[in-house]
């Protein structure tokens, strides 16, 4: 069995990958560009990926791949169907981080509705210093308690976040494709009118593309938060930052991107640096502790693959 991990880069340098060597003989790229992709995979039989997209562009130079396995949940970067036509199996990792996720997100909101930023700053830059008075109180901030706290997509991680925001104080409401029980679920409109945060957490297909536009983005509150630790495409990034441009819009948090690293002609590229613009380098998944339970976690599907059973099967 030949394995090869072709963006382990990806996976930060402090991530020990030789537990894949008790399955067979593990070669490890650091990135793989789509024109190395046909030699780095060679004659292997499982390939580990994070990041890189593989399909029909680029698996029919490679016979020999029976597993192809993503060291994510989301899996919008895999052509399922070419892999289940040509009997590839594919795995995913479930839960690795949904600790992180919704970490990151509460901090995004917080910091946001604090204004964070510009109290720092006050103190940072001696303003506070020059001023002569035990205080600032500008800009303006708001309890959280008792905001409503709309949640797209109710998962693991939305189900974190939500029971976070119970705990503040925060009345949730939930945007789901099936309503569940012992929540307040309403439809995607009325989440973007009546909440005043908004977190996004629902995974990236045809059905989610495009969700959050710029209709929808119009429908909020003029001083709402939206936080995006979802998919980029799940947003129209060019009418969210027009809405920061324009004060449509309190505040914004983002970990994704719909091309990542965005370049620098990207919409986001001219907000970047304001007071209420969080933009964090899709990190949110990533602490330590995740990246090696999301490792151990791909090992597992490895091995239950090998002995002819199913694991975390998306084909």
């Amino acid at each position: 069995m030949k394995i090869v991990v072709l963006d382990a880069s990806t996976l930060g340098a402090d991530i020990d990958l030789s537990l894949y060597e008790k399955y067979g003989e593990l070669t490890v790229y650091q990135s793989t560009a789509d024109e190395e992709f046909a030699d780095h995979v060679a004659d292997s039989d499982v390939i580990i990926i994070n990041k890189l997209k593989v399909g029909r562009q680029n698996l029919p130079a490679c016979p020999s791949v029976k597993l192809i396995c993503i060291t994510a949940t989301g899996f919008d970067n895999i052509d399922t169907e070419y892999c289940k036509q040509q009997g590839i199996a594919v795995c995913n990792v479930v839960g690795y981080s949904t600790q992180n996720v919704a970490q990151l997100t509460v901090a995004m909101a917080l910091s946001l509705i604090c204004h964070l930023a510009e109290y720092n700053r006050s103190v940072s830059d001696g303003s506070y210093s020059r001023g002569g008075v035990a205080n600032i109180l500008t800009p303006v901030y708001h309890e959280i308690y008792g905001k409503t706290w709309g949640i797209v997509g109710y998962g693991n991680i939305g189900k974190q976040v939500g029971a976070v925001a119970k705990a503040l104080g925060c009345r949730v409401i939930v945007n789901k494709r099936t309503e569940i029980a012992g929540e307040e679920c309403v439809d995607i409109d009325t989440l973007c009118k009546e909440s005043d945060i908004i977190s996004v957490h629902t995974p990236l297909n045809e059905g989610t593309r495009g969700l959050i536009s710029s209709e929808r983005i119009a429908m909020m509150k003029n001083d709402a938060i939206f936080i995006n630790v979802a998919r980029g495409a799940v947003v129209d990034e060019e009418a969210l930052a027009n809405a920061v441009l324009e004060g449509r819009i309190g505040g914004i948090g983002v970990d994704v991107y719909s091309k990542e690293p965005f370049p620098i002609d990207h919409p986001y590229a001219s907000i970047a640096g304001r007071d209420n613009v969080i933009f964090t380098p899709h990190m949110a998944w990533g602490s330590y502790e995740a990246r090696v339970r999301c490792c151990e976690e791909t090992a597992l599907n490895i091995k239950v693959y090998i002995s002819g059973e199913k694991r975390n099967r998306i084909v």
